[in-house]
């Protein structure tokens, strides 16, 4: 699957339809995001069944803002709406590779249960 550039219309929706989406914060400026661009095409073609997904800092403040993102690139992994992973910085292509197939193996009810957990913890204090 192409890698698809989400902006503050169409973000929520792909979250939300899609099992798994994983998305890099990046900025045309950064040279960093320049260097992990292919890297990030490169792996989105072993993850067919993955979203991958960029969102542009400069054009999208808004979203950028709304995930308090601070450094580029960011990569956030959402699965069933949920951020299970995010991390500033480059990462190369093995380890990108682990972090999604682990990402993917999760069990999704557990992590769910954790959620609602910690948000019973919050409401308490």
């Amino acid at each position: 699957m192409a890698t698809i550039n989400l902006t503050k219309e169409n973000f929520e929706q792909t979250v939300t339809d899609n099992d798994m989406v994983i998305v890099d914060f990046w900025a045309s400026w950064c040279g960093p995001c320049k260097t992990f661009a292919p890297i990030f095409e490169k792996v989105s073609e072993q993850f067919p069944d993955v979203v991958f997904a960029k969102v542009e800092t400069d054009e999208q403040q808004e979203l950028a803002g709304a995930f308090q993102i601070r450094s580029i690139p960011t990569l956030m992994i959402f699965r069933e709406k949920i951020i299970i992973f995010s991390q500033p910085g480059m990462m190369p292509e093995q380890p990108f590779v682990e972090v999604i197939t682990k990402a993917k193996a999760l069990d999704m009810e557990d992590v769910k249960k954790d959620v609602a957990k910690q948000q019973a913890e919050q409401k308490a204090e």
